[in-house]
């Protein structure tokens, strides 16, 4: 009988110290150690993890500058990649990058067992207005012959940038974010969660627990997260920020996807911890999603390539009253 090919991987839920790279690095570095136990090849973090994320928004400049650092060729990077070499273990983290011109993005290094390292910049970005969006996708190949792409959180909502990464050839997509618990002016989407809440966790846990099990948390995401693994005909590593996120609370709920969308590992715990599963990579030949993408029409498809006038920038969308 033909073994089936498959591939162990994590996705870690933390909480990151705003401006600690040193504290979050090491934490990053004790779930490594115990996913490599475990036997795990890949391993996704969550967006911006290594910096914070949320507390960007109020950074001068001169902060922003002293907090952000080279992307392929700056510490992190040098230290995911040996990282990456001592476990055998392919590593993706989130961090500011420093770009040129006094130009910032919101990336996602991936560094492989190799010596190889990727750098994908967000496209949907909008945290500063000294972040820059990214303009292209990320995909690449990683040992046993494996296929994975990138999008950072609000990437995976826009459906287009799901539907480019899988005809680029993702058969695994990482979609580390910050979310659940977000303000909001939809009144019908996650809102806030009270500090007292989470701080609350251990003498409470049923409390936190109806938080990031409802609208706030993992409802949200089912609304739409399983169908971007689901339609793409790819398996989805989401890998989220937990506790406290500069005046928010992150709901964690990380989880792994199959290409049908369905969940082969989450939690919901409140606190920093790690999903793992083992991918069986002969689920991708027949994936209704992949039937879709063979049946598409491009021919049709003209308006997807053109502009409205109902396209605003990201930074717009998320900060506008």
């Amino acid at each position: 009988m033909k073994t089936k090919k498959q591939l162990r991987v994590a996705a870690v839920q933390m909480e990151s110290i705003a401006g600690d790279k040193a504290a979050n690095f090491a934490k990053l570095e004790v779930f490594v150690a115990k996913a490599a136990r475990q036997g795990v090849k890949l391993i996704a973090f969550p967006e911006c993890c290594l910096t914070g994320y949320w507390f960007i928004r109020n950074l001068t400049p001169k902060q922003l500058a002293e907090l952000a650092e080279p992307g392929l060729t700056g510490p992190s990077c040098r230290r995911l990649l040996a990282l990456a070499k001592k476990y055998n273990i392919t590593i993706g983290a989130g961090l500011v990058e420093a770009g040129k011109k006094n130009a910032f993005y919101n990336s996602y290094l991936v560094a492989l067992p190799t010596g190889k390292a990727y750098c994908h910049r967000k496209i949907q970005a909008f945290e500063h207005p000294l972040v820059h969006p990214g303009n292209g996708y990320t995909v690449f190949d990683i040992p046993g012959g494996f296929r994975v792409g990138v999008l950072i959180c609000y990437d995976n909502n826009v459906n287009e940038n799901g539907r480019m990464t899988a005809l680029l050839g993702a058969d695994i997509i990482l979609a580390p974010h910050q979310t659940g618990g977000c303000r909001t002016k939809n009144p019908h989407l996650m809102g806030l969660i009270q500090r007292k809440v989470w701080d609350n966790r251990k003498k409470n846990p049923q409390a936190i627990e109806r938080e990031f099990t409802g609208e706030k948390g993992r409802g949200w995401l089912m609304r739409w997260l399983p169908s971007r693994a689901h339609d793409n005909g790819v398996f989805l590593l989401f890998a989220n920020g937990v506790g406290v996120d500069d005046d928010e609370i992150r709901t964690g709920n990380s989880m792994i996807l199959d290409p049908y969308g369905r969940i082969l590992a989450e939690t919901w715990k409140a606190a920093d911890t790690m999903v793992v599963a083992d991918l069986d990579m002969s689920l991708l030949k027949q994936a209704t999603g992949r039937e879709w993408i063979a049946a598409r029409r491009p021919d049709l498809y003209r308006l997807l390539t053109q502009r409205t006038g109902r396209e605003r920038d990201t930074h717009q969308l998320k900060f506008e009253e």
